[in-house]
């Protein structure tokens, strides 16, 4: 009798929550996160599915149902265009605004908090955020930083204080404006996400993450001070750092974890960007990217939630250290790693995805997909543990290679 809708989403989650608690499911879970990947296969531009919301839906809606994967991440990494445009943002180039139409995004690094600002952050991160950083990422909120400080406005039981009328300047009042029209839209984006998930889950596929926060490090590095400015902070700054990362540790959790409860869906996902083996030391790795990753992963984890650390670049000599954390509470995720030796240290400890490299989907052949997949499966999967995926978010490549990978996963990576 063939199953309905509702059973095989059922079953498409209790495989994946088994891999994720290190319980061996019916088979190898599949969940390719695919981003532009949709909007090619569906014949649409990147820069389409950033600006039409409604072929945005169908591209992915059409990707999942013809690749059946257990989970998926969502449309959402699309991101809107109009919001992008709207707020006028520094930190990033995407299609058909500052790339061409159907390239990806390409983020724009620089130093937007300069070196004497740790303190300002570590004092009131909220009023730094507020008057230095968005004015100089967001170039329509630029008149933001000759605001008051949100604390400054109460004086005298309770009544605002003079710098109230700062806010009513035209420029101010033009840069809200413009901010109420970003939430307008971006509300309107969010509600084609909602109507999306509901839709695949009536189909029988649910959405894996609605969620992302950051490494209290990345946070820091990726988006205030730069790789340059971090690097040589190490050395000029490290108490600062250290204290800085100590708040965005408790900013991150508290983000998380609300976030996370308003979606309804436990996973938090957690790109990891500086932490790979090419950045820092394994020393330097254990000072000032580790102990605020792990409090931030464990915050998460005593709010009833799963942290997915997604990393980026080489990640072999971190895993000693990685697997301190309680066991099948965790799911990491591997661009590039030995595969032997992860599943030997995290094998009793956490579930691993990934490692499907983006160049072989790109450009291989299905069949050395295929092969590829069989030595993951046979390496990383005994006794369950194993999700497949890419190794990194999926653009480009060929269809008959996710095909293959899908197939192939579905029919040899069942547990007997």
């Amino acid at each position: 009798m063939k199953k309905t809708a509702e059973e095989l989403g059922k079953e498409r989650e209790k495989r994946v929550k088994d891999a994720i608690e290190l319980r061996v499911p019916d088979r190898v879970p599949l969940i390719p996160c695919f981003e532009f990947f949709a909007a090619y296969y569906a014949g649409i531009t990147c820069q389409e599915a950033m600006y039409d919301y409604k072929k945005a839906y169908q591209a992915y809606k059409k990707t999942i149902i013809d690749f059946e994967p257990d989970m998926y991440p969502g449309p959402g990494l699309f991101r809107s265009g109009p919001v992008l445009e709207t707020l006028d943002v520094k930190q990033l180039k995407w299609p058909g605004h500052g790339v061409q139409p159907n390239y990806g995004y390409q983020f724009v690094e620089g130093e937007y908090m300069l070196p004497d600002e740790y303190d300002e952050f570590i004092d009131n991160p909220s009023d730094w955020m507020l008057m230095r950083y968005m004015p100089r990422i967001y170039g329509a909120l630029k008149p933001f930083s000759s605001l008051p400080g949100i604390l400054d406005q109460f004086y005298y039981y309770g009544a605002p204080s003079a710098g109230l009328a700062t806010m009513g300047t035209t420029e101010i009042q033009e840069a809200f404006q413009t901010l109420l029209k970003a939430a307008r839209e971006s509300l309107k984006w969010v509600t084609h996400l909602q109507s999306f998930n509901q839709e695949m889950k009536e189909l029988g596929f649910s959405s894996f993450f609605f969620v992302a926060t950051y490494a209290p490090f990345d946070l820091i590095g990726d988006n205030f001070r730069g790789t340059r400015g971090m690097m040589l902070d190490m050395y000029r700054r490290s108490d600062k750092i250290l204290e800085a990362l100590e708040k965005a540790t408790r900013v991150m959790i508290r983000v998380a974890t609300r976030r996370a409860a308003a979606g309804g869906i436990p996973m938090v996902f957690i790109p990891l960007h500086k932490g790979a083996d090419g950045f820092m030391s394994l020393e330097q790795y254990k000072i000032f990217y580790w102990p605020f990753l792990k409090q931030l992963m464990m915050g998460i984890i005593d709010a009833g939630l799963i942290p997915y650390p997604y990393t980026e670049g080489a990640y072999t000599s971190r895993l000693e250290t990685i697997s301190d954390v309680p066991k099948g509470k965790v799911l990491y995720h591997f661009e590039k790693v030995d595969l032997k030796k992860a599943k030997e240290i995290l094998g009793d400890v956490a579930c691993m995805s990934g490692n499907v490299p983006n160049s072989l989907l790109c450009i291989g052949s299905p069949q050395e997909v295929k092969d590829y997949c069989k030595m993951l499966i046979d390496v990383a999967g005994k006794g369950g543990g194993l999700i497949v995926d890419a190794g990194a978010t999926i653009d480009e490549a060929k269809p008959e290679n996710i095909k293959a990978m899908m197939d192939f996963t579905k029919e040899y990576g069942v547990y007997r």
